[in-house]
């Protein structure tokens, strides 16, 4: 599986390691809906399980994907500071979209 992270996001994501990661905690991004052929994703902290990935990103952050959605494969994390803060995670070989 793929996974890559924009600057701004590597930075954010490092932080919520540093301040909020309990042990053997890792980024996680996760389908939150599908539709047809795109999804919506969000971040969390959480552990391996059986059906996870651990993704190398080359910021040097790790990601767990969970390998049984295909929607997660591909995904690209960035972190914009304007309009306003937020992630943006898309994946472009699927079309698919998040704020």
């Amino acid at each position: 599986m793929k996974c890559k992270v924009n600057r701004n996001a590597a930075k954010v994501l490092q932080r919520m390691l540093d301040k909020d990661a309990k042990e053997g905690e890792m980024i996680r991004v996760y389908v939150t809906h599908h539709h047809g052929d795109h999804a919506h994703y969000e971040i969390s902290l959480d552990t391996p399980t059986e059906h996870d990935e651990i993704v190398s990103t080359d910021k040097g952050i790790n990601v767990l994907l969970d390998k049984r959605d295909e929607f997660l494969d591909g995904v690209w994390i960035q972190y914009f500071y304007v309009p306003r803060e937020e992630f943006v995670i898309t994946n472009p070989s699927k079309g698919s979209h998040h704020h």
